[in-house]
């Protein structure tokens, strides 16, 4: 059962793309639209199940859902985070440090009921959910993380995609310099990908007077939505060309056999 995508430089292109505009999309639901954050997280957390059950019940791996489900964890952690760092008043530092330790007990569970937690080895439905519940919280993890770098700790929107920015580029170095596991990595790139995107979605969206760009969550939402979709099309159809490839490559050898 191949259900999860190569992960391939694309991947995480759109991975950033994804996290980035589940930022931008939540605010416009809880923010822009003025639904507020317990109607827009449960509104999200809907579509979030939704989608995951229809990818939980796929026999096999399809681009367009697969990534729907990591856009709709985006966009429910979003809300998510915001509900408990806003409406319940933890702050991002306290809501950060509770994400936290749900997470590490996620990836606690997952390792002592026997599982690999190798993206590679995502082969039973038991792995399948423990592997989405981590998204999901990763990504809740990344909100908060993302909006305590850009409003608390003086970094501003640029400064904290910077710093969360050189942080993904240690990883890259640790990957291919040293014999960190490469599980550990990806799941620690899988993290920073989220808080990343936040901090770039501030970016994106924020007025000129508060370093942003302006170009709100309408505006901000429409560009990271096209470019998801263009990388979408392409992966989609590469994936396509390179298995007709590989089948005419198998019927060539069977043929000389």
């Amino acid at each position: 059962m191949k259900k999860i995508p190569e992960i391939t430089l694309y991947f995480w292109i759109m991975k950033i793309c994804a996290t980035t505009l589940g930022e931008t999309g939540g605010d416009l639901l809880s923010q822009t639209l003025n639904i507020g954050y317990a109607l827009s997280s449960l509104i999200l957390l809907s579509f979030f199940i939704v989608t995951l059950i229809s990818q939980l019940l796929s026999k096999n791996y399809r681009p367009w859902l697969y990534w729907a489900v990591i856009l709709s964890t985006s966009t429910a952690g979003t809300t998510i985070s915001d509900y408990m760092d806003r409406s319940l008043g933890l702050g991002y530092a306290k809501g950060s440090l509770i994400l936290m330790a749900i997470l590490l007990s996620i990836f606690a569970v997952w390792h002592y009921s026997g599982c690999s937690l190798s993206v590679d080895q995502i082969n039973t439905f038991r792995v399948e959910s423990l592997y989405w519940i981590a998204i999901l919280f990763s990504n809740t993890l990344g909100t908060a993380l993302g909006d305590f770098l850009s409003d608390s700790s003086g970094l501003g929107f640029a400064g904290g995609a910077v710093l969360i920015g050189g942080l993904l580029f240690g990883v890259v170095l640790a990957t291919f310099f040293t014999k960190i596991s490469r599980v550990v990595l990806f799941w620690v790139a899988f993290v920073l990908t989220r808080p990343f995107g936040a901090t770039m979605g501030d970016f994106l969206v924020k007025p000129h007077q508060k370093g942003g760009l302006n170009f709100g969550t309408i505006g901000s939402s429409a560009i990271l939505g096209t470019v998801l979709m263009t990388f979408l099309i392409y992966t989609t159809l590469r994936a396509k060309t390179n298995l007709c490839t590989e089948n005419i490559v198998l019927n060539d050898q069977l043929d000389t056999e």
